[in-house]
C-alpha cells in the first residue's frame, strides 16, 4: 500500500523525526482514569468534515468526512486539505477499496489537518474585509486605514500611500474614489496596488536570496491561490502568492527563500531544509509563524 499512496502535508512542512525506541520502566501503578461514554447524540451525529465538491465520504477516527474524488492519470493515490477539506485523486486501474484503505492508513493525520483547516477557516472569516471608507488592514505586517479620497486625484493608480504625523505613526491608503462607491470598486483598487506592491518586495527579495543560495531565478508570477503561498519550478520560473503582502517582513523571506532553495532541491528533504538554513537558520520558527497567521478573507 505505501508504494500506492502519495499525500501532501501543510505547506513547508520538514520531514517528521523518527520517534527514539521507548524504554520500559516500572513505575508505581497510577489511579485508573475513566472516560466519559458517547452520548447518543454525540454517536449518532459524528464531527463532519464535507468538501463543496463532495462526491464520496468515509468515517476516520470517529469523524465523517465527505471528500471531493477524482480519477486522473496519476500513477499514484494522492490526497490534500485544504480550507474546503480533503481533495483525493487516484488513478483509473486503482479500486476504491484501495482508495479507502490508502484515507484510513493516513487517518490521524487526515482528520488532525482537517480540524487545523477549519479553525484557521474561522481565524480568515473573522478578519474579513469589509470595503468601506476607513477599513483597515494589515500590510506588510501593520495596519494601513483605507481612507476614501474623492477630492484627490493621483497618478495611473488613484491610490496614494500617506504616512500621517502622529504618536501612533497611522499609515492610511487614500484612494480616489467618492463616498458611498460599491465596495467592490473599493476593493479592485486596493487590490491592483497591494499586487504592484507585493511584486516589487518580491522581485528586491529574489534578487537578494538567489545569490546567497547560488541559483538564478527567471520569471516571477503572482497567485491567489487559497492554500499554497509559493511553487518553484526546474526552469527558474517563481510562483507567490500576492497575499504575503499581508505578512511581516521575515514570513515573506523565508517564503522566497524556500522557493529559492527548491531550485537547489526539488523535493522536502533533510538536504533540501539544510539548503534553507544556510540562509535561514530560525526557518522552523518563521514557518509556525506562517501557519498561525490569519490572513484576511477577500
Amino acid at each position: 500500500m505505501r508504494s500506492l499512496l502519495q499525500f501532501t502535508l501543510d505547506l513547508f512542512d520538514p520531514p517528521a523525526a523518527v520517534p527514539a525506541p521507548l524504554q520500559e520502566t516500572r513505575t508505581p501503578a497510577a489511579p485508573t482514569m475513566v472516560l466519559p461514554l458517547q452520548t447518543l447524540e454525540q454517536a449518532l451525529s459524528p464531527v463532519t468534515f464535507r468538501h463543496p465538491q463532495a462526491s464520496r465520504e468515509i468515517l476516520l477516527d470517529g469523524c465523517l468526512v465527505a471528500y471531493a474524488f477524482k480519477r486522473s492519470r496519476r500513477r499514484t493515490i494522492g490526497f490534500s486539505v485544504g480550507v474546503d477539506g480533503l481533495s483525493v485523486s487516484a488513478p483509473a486501474w486503482a479500486p476504491l477499496r484501495d482508495v479507502e484503505a490508502a484515507l484510513r492508513e493516513k487517518s490521524g493525520w487526515i482528520v488532525r489537518k482537517l480540524g487545523e483547516m477549519r479553525e484557521r477557516g474561522s481565524r480568515m472569516e473573522a478578519a474579513r474585509i469589509e470595503w468601506a471608507d476607513g477599513v483597515v488592514l494589515p500590510f506588510f505586517g501593520q495596519p494601513l486605514q483605507v481612507v476614501l479620497a474623492p477630492d484627490h486625484a493621483f497618478a495611473r493608480s488613484g491610490v496614494e500611500l500617506q504616512q500621517t504625523a502622529g504618536p501612533d505613526g497611522t499609515t492610511r491608503l487614500l484612494v480616489g474614489l467618492a463616498h458611498g462607491v460599491e465596495p467592490s470598486r473599493i476593493r479592485d483598487l486596493v487590490q491592483a496596488w497591494l499586487m504592484r506592491e507585493a511584486r516589487t518586495n518580491f522581485t528586491e527579495r529574489l534578487d537578494r536570496f538567489a545569490p546567497q543560495l547560488g541559483v538564478q531565478w527567471r520569471s516571477l508570477r503572482l497567485s491567489s491561490a487559497n492554500t499554497r503561498w509559493g511553487s518553484a519550478s526546474a526552469d527558474g520560473s517563481i510562483r507567490l502568492n500576492w497575499r504575503l503582502v499581508h505578512m511581516r517582513q521575515p514570513i515573506i523571506d523565508y517564503v522566497v527563500v524556500h522557493e529559492l532553495a527548491h531550485l537547489r532541491v526539488m523535493d522536502h528533504s533533510p538536504q533540501f531544509w539544510g539548503t534553507v538554513g544556510t540562509v535561514m537558520p530560525d526557518y522552523a520558527d518563521l514557518r509556525g509563524q506562517l501557519k498561525s497567521e490569519a490572513v484576511p478573507r477577500w
